[in-house]
């Protein structure tokens, strides 16, 4: 019977651990503040920041919301931008993409410190990773990492398997399993044999964006299968990129979609939060 892994419980477990951690810190006389920026009603965007700033009351962080319109330009977002970098009372920034077209994501990204890059975006985060030395890590790669360990996965020796390659999922995930002694194969659209080399993984880790594309016939009998995937099927209800039912009789441990990766994003933002003042 394969483990379901619970990221709700994961997730508040983790939360309420932060919480005593902020209590202790509160004591202190120490406060901790979070800056949310977001440029227009995207309305995912919209969710994502409400979850958010939910997150950080229950935690005990002080959230700062800025809503700026649509219409607000780029030299007025790198100048709130500046202007958070400097408050001595700010301890967290986090921009929430994506921004309006007009609007250059890579060049915010590079303005916000690197001391309060919370995201984990900052190229020097990501370099810092890269080389393994201390920095911010993007949320959910380091969240993943605590499903698999706080289910009693090993990690170390393993093969992994990452499907998709992107700066906020795909890269950084393969770092994260290469620091934990994990062997990784970054697979892609232009990859040869998919099938061949998902085959292979122990830990499958799937983010492409594509609905239900994992079935079974990619996955190796007793894989662990972490789904980052968030579509709507053709009834409009929440999957992942892995065709859950298909796979469910053939894995040893899977995350559902919702309810496996998704909550496990916002704690570890929290999780950065209090990582800024540690």
């Amino acid at each position: 019977m394969a483990l379901i892994i619970d990221g709700k419980k994961i997730s508040a477990d983790i939360k309420d651990e932060l919480k005593k951690e902020v209590e202790e810190l509160q004591k202190k006389g120490i406060q901790i503040t979070l800056a949310v920026v977001q440029v227009g009603n995207d309305s995912a965007s919209s969710v994502y920041v409400g979850n958010k700033k939910k997150a950080c009351a229950y935690v005990g962080i002080h959230s700062l919301a800025y809503e700026l319109p649509e219409s607000t330009s780029e030299a007025e977002l790198l100048s709130l931008v500046n202007k958070l970098n400097q408050d001595p009372a700010v301890n967290g920034i986090l921009v929430q993409l994506p921004l309006p077209k007009h609007i250059d994501e890579n060049k915010v990204i590079r303005t916000i410190s690197p001391a309060k890059d919370v995201d984990g975006f900052h190229p020097q985060s990501v370099g810092a990773l890269s080389i393994g030395q201390k920095g911010f890590v993007s949320c959910t790669p380091a969240g993943i990492i605590e499903l698999l360990k706080r289910s009693g996965i090993a990690i170390e020796g393993k093969e992994c398997v990452i499907i998709g390659r992107s700066n906020i999922v795909g890269k950084p995930m393969a770092m994260l399993m290469l620091r934990e002694n994990a062997t990784v194969t970054i697979c892609h659209s232009r990859t040869k044999n998919l099938k061949e080399v998902t085959k292979r993984a122990d830990i499958l880790i799937v983010a492409i964006g594509k609905a239900k594309f994992i079935t079974k016939d990619y996955v190796k009998d007793g894989a662990v299968i972490i789904d980052v995937g968030m579509n709507r099927d053709e009834n409009n209800k929440l999957c992942g990129d892995v065709d859950y039912a298909d796979v469910l009789p053939k894995v040893s441990a899977i995350t559902p979609v919702p309810g496996g990766v998704g909550p496990m994003t916002i704690a570890m933002l929290m999780n950065n939060c209090v990582q800024s003042v540690r």
